[in-house]
């Protein structure tokens, strides 16, 4: 009887905890090992939970794996490179989920040939909604690449880029909720200010926020939905046209500029 793959995840992070539960919901016939060097009592838990192996040391159990995810920060990825560079086997495949690492990256780390793939994820994975997007190096085949696609179809939906889309999109589909979720805090703030409480506000900001994704959902424009709400010379245009008068857009335009800047600086450091 064939043996299922095995995956070990090199970090135990949420974005490891979000990708191999959703593996699991998904029952993807592999058995997954979870490594942490730092935090025991972190892996004993996922243990517990799962019902996945664990290693203290990933180095005991690379051998054995037939793909390896790197779910640990960039800046331990060229030690972690390192010690792989003289273990990894031809057949083995490497899939990094930090933020500027890419497959050039990945590939010049590690002996030629090295099947190796970059997955950028964001922390909707926790509910299998992440907008993933994702960029194959050069030796990655036809079987690695079906598996790759059941592995990140566990969290939600993907699109395949070239790598310096990857790098470029990043900052819209990873750190971008991160944005949405500060402007619900405001616009929470903004609610507290009429003298309802905290719960009034908060249910009625993000069921607002729950509704209009619902909305974006179908795939309508944002552009029509925008102006369906908007009435000439109304209440909302006035609204819109304070935004305006701010540089709303070009804020967003900026925003994204630096999270892409700072991106590839932990990438190189």
């Amino acid at each position: 009887m064939q043996q299922p793959l095995h995956i070990l995840f090199i970090g135990a992070g949420r974005m490891a905890e979000a990708i191999f539960s959703g593996m699991i919901q998904n029952k993807l016939d592999v058995k997954i090992t979870i490594s942490n060097e730092q935090d025991m009592k972190r892996l004993n838990t996922l243990k517990d939970q799962y019902r996945v192996e664990t290693a203290s040391d990933w180095v005991d159990v690379f051998p054995e794996a037939d793909v390896i995810v790197l779910a640990c920060p960039p800046h331990v990825h060229d030690k972690i490179l390192e010690r792989m560079n003289i273990m990894i086997q031809p057949q083995q495949f490497v899939i990094t989920v930090a933020a500027g690492i890419g497959p050039t990256k990945l590939e010049a780390s590690l002996p030629k040939e090295t099947a190796v793939a970059w997955l950028m994820p964001n922390t909707a994975a926790d509910v299998g909604k992440s907008m993933s997007i994702y960029a194959f190096g050069h030796y990655v085949n036809e079987k690695q690449q079906v598996l790759f696609k059941q592995i990140v179809g566990a969290i939600g939906p993907s699109e395949q880029l070239t790598e310096q889309q990857v790098h470029d999109l990043t900052a819209v589909t990873g750190s971008a909720p991160a944005f949405l979720y500060h402007f619900v805090e405001a616009l929470e703030q903004a609610a507290l200010s009429f003298g309802i409480s905290e719960d009034q506000a908060r249910k009625l900001v993000i069921e607002m926020v729950i509704g209009s994704a619902a909305m974006l959902e179908k795939h309508r424009e944002p552009a029509q939905l925008r102006e369906q709400v908007t009435s000439p010379g109304g209440a909302t245009a006035a609204g819109l046209a304070t935004l305006a008068n701010h540089h709303f857009a070009e804020i967003i335009g900026k925003a994204i500029e630096a999270t892409n800047k700072r991106a590839k600086q932990q990438g190189q450091e």
